[in-house]
């Protein structure tokens, strides 16, 4: 008999809907470069404009995305989007077929993808508070989570080999179909909780639909920025990733020339990636039990940023040994990046009001989102000025920033998700006061 949240009818099809769009989110990552390169020969100009299509949206599109989500019902807009992403997708074996597939056609069907799936992994994050309790967040972010994880390893396998085996843009059929099951499963769902005030009537719901796009925005956005725990969160999410994306490009040319690790083991060393973000998925429920909620985020970011350390120890050990701490480095930062993840999502939603939810989850999206590409180009202009091993070791301490700033914040006495407070009207954000 299925236990907690697989009795959750609702949930349960929240998840089988998640798990079929994210393995076809992976498969289609993999797929759009394959077919750019090799069945359309494109420049290497081109591949990055295709790569660019895919993160742009998290810039242009979030905020507008959290603000459509907070008004309208957030089940309606995913399986809409999924269908979006179904019908784009299957317009690339017609294209084919009809012998018009370029380049600019596949960059263009990139970006309305990416677009679709921005919204629909915003309206994902913010849907679930209005499905489950709040002490069930946790539980059920660490299953969307491992799903997430899974679908990161096997989705992106199964990408390369159905390329190969259906021979080019055919092969997205079966990314249209599990973007149709996404949408289907999701469309079952029955008990989303509506926002307060979000369906009120008469002149209040006049009110309501007249207020402005831009005034929606400002005011997710003034929630964000003026609730001090929300607002910590997202900055020490932010940091984090600002400095693992310094961390990635000089990553990848450290292992290979200056450690002079082999391909076959650098294969197994980012495979170990995917290993840890499953550990981490299947613990973070069971260490949430274990530590009090702002230990335990603390905790976690603190032992990313040792994990990252690894990596510059590794000159001080021979190859083999260097392979093995490497390996360690990857499960461990993984896997504790996933619990901190979990349990930072779980925490920001509890405290946020259901009217606020897409906004809340927009910004901080485009925030954590946007600020890789900027620390990328940082990462590469390091490791070209000062060198590998420096810029990786910056980046290693950089991320100390975040568990610091953590713990000198109330954020760090807070021992489970706290039940929200009473909601205000989606046109008067909740300010937390500030408090020592």
């Amino acid at each position: 008999m299925p236990s907690g949240l697989w009795r959750h009818r609702d949930f349960r099809n929240l998840w089988l809907g998640q798990t079929s769009s994210m393995f076809a989110a992976n498969m289609v990552a993999v797929i759009f470069p394959l077919l750019a390169a090799v069945s359309l020969d494109a420049s290497v100009f081109e591949m990055g404009l295709l790569s660019a299509a895919g993160h742009v949206p998290y810039l242009f599109v979030s905020l507008f995305a959290g603000v459509w989500l907070d008004r309208k019902p957030k089940r309606a807009i995913i399986v809409l989007c999924d269908t979006a992403r179904a019908l784009l997708l299957l317009g690339l074996p017609a294209a084919s077929w009809l012998d018009v597939l370029s380049v600019p056609v596949l960059l263009v069907i990139a970006l309305l993808v990416g677009c679709f799936s921005v919204v629909a992994d915003v309206g994902s994050s913010a849907i679930l508070p209005s499905l489950v309790k709040r002490d069930e967040l946790i539980d059920g972010n660490s299953k969307l989570e491992m799903s997430a994880s899974s679908a990161s390893v096997a989705g992106s396998a199964l990408g390369g080999a159905v390329f190969q085996l259906l021979a080019g843009a055919a092969s997205m059929l079966i990314n249209t179909v599990l973007f149709g099951l996404s949408a289907v499963f999701t469309a079952l769902i029955r008990g989303e909780r509506k926002p307060a005030g979000g369906e009120a009537e008469g002149g209040e719901a006049d009110q309501e639909q007249s207020q402005s796009i831009r005034q929606d925005i400002a005011d997710g956005i003034k929630f964000v920025t003026g609730h001090v725990t929300v607002r910590t969160l997202i900055l020490a999410t932010l940091i984090i990733n600002f400095f693992m994306a310094i961390a990635e490009p000089v990553s990848l040319v450290f292992v290979t020339r200056t450690l002079d690790i082999p391909p076959f083991s650098v294969g197994l060393v980012l495979a170990a990636s995917g290993v840890g973000a499953l550990l981490g998925a299947v613990i973070a429920a069971p260490m949430s039990r274990a530590l009090p909620l702002g230990k335990l985020i603390v905790l976690t970011a603190s032992l990313t940023g040792l994990a990252s350390l690894l990596t510059p120890l590794a000159t001080l050990v021979p190859v083999p040994a260097a392979v093995t701490l490497l390996i360690a480095m990857y499960v461990l930062d993984a896997a504790m990046i996933i619990v901190y993840s979990i349990n930072v999502r779980s925490y920001r939603s509890a405290i946020t009001p259901d009217a606020l939810q897409g906004r809340m989850n927009a910004t901080n999206r485009m925030a954590v989102m946007g600020v890789m590409p900027v620390g990328a180009v940082l990462g590469g202009l390091l490791g070209t000025l000062v060198g590998t091993l420096p810029a990786l070791v910056l980046a290693s301490l950089g991320m100390f920033i975040a568990p610091v700033m953590l713990a000198c914040s109330h954020v760090r006495t807070v021992k489970s998700v706290p039940e929200p407070e009473e909601e205000p009207r989606p046109d008067e954000p909740r300010v937390e006061e500030e408090r020592a």
